[in-house]
């Protein structure tokens, strides 16, 4: 069985767990082959305490927003199932694992910490190591690999988590761009800027003639693919 990769975040009541704060919502994202699926988990959660000033500023959350919603002891369950056995991809990882395994902590002794049931993997950690001495947060790293479409008024666990899937997806290789030299080297660039290259040099190319008719019978169907859709083909710029 492939290898279960989730991305997780959480948001809180306050910055310090030892000072009794406690999760308010975790979002979840599973990678599949490298690609967000549609298989998630995301819920509030009432703390059964109030929310830091500061706190709500980030998240937007407020405490009228979570009299209604459950407390942690009863998704407990089934955040557990969802998670044990996969790899959990987190940004700061210390900092939600820490949360998390308070909160289950207080629930019962029977729940195992998180590190026990998953392996953890901080993003954090692999874009320092990157881009050591940038900014590194979230939001820098969305910044940097041009990642957009989301609404950022606000964090939120389940927002947060498919941007970092996104970002994730660009910190560990993403897509690459090629450019051939003139002394027959191929060089390819990772959006998170890592470089490789390798020779041509041995290789065989068959070189592929195309008549004057075939040409016009190409430009013709363009044409017709153009006026049929009302568009600009991407083939017309790249002569």
């Amino acid at each position: 069985m492939a290898k279960k990769f989730i991305i997780l975040d959480t948001e809180t009541t306050g910055l310090e767990v030892r000072q009794g704060h406690k999760i308010i919502e975790i979002g979840a994202v599973v990678l599949n082959d490298r690609k967000k699926s549609s298989d998630h988990f995301h819920a509030y959660i009432n703390p059964g305490r109030l929310i830091d000033e500061e706190a709500s500023k980030v998240h937007g959350i407020t405490n009228q927003d979570l009299e209604n919603e459950p407390m942690f002891a009863a998704i407990a369950d089934d955040f557990i199932e969802f998670i044990q056995g996969s790899t959990l991809i987190i940004h700061n990882a210390p900092f939600d694992v820490g949360f998390l395994n308070s909160e289950l902590k207080a629930v019962s002794a029977k729940y195992p910490k998180l590190e026990d049931i998953c392996e953890i993997e901080d993003s954090l950690v692999i874009a320092r190591s990157k881009f050591p001495g940038q900014r590194n947060s979230l939001d820098a790293l969305a910044n940097r690999f041009e990642v957009s479409g989301y609404d950022r008024s606000f964090h939120g666990a389940l927002l947060d988590a498919n941007i970092l899937a996104d970002v994730y997806i660009y910190l560990t290789g993403g897509q690459s761009k090629f450019e051939f030299s003139d002394n027959s080297i191929i060089s390819s660039e990772n959006q998170n800027g890592t470089k490789s290259s390798m020779s041509l040099k041995g290789l065989k190319f068959v070189k592929v003639s195309t008549s004057k008719s075939d040409l016009d019978a190409h430009q013709l169907r363009l044409k017709e693919i153009k006026d049929k859709n009302n568009i600009e083909t991407i083939w017309n710029n790249c002569s």
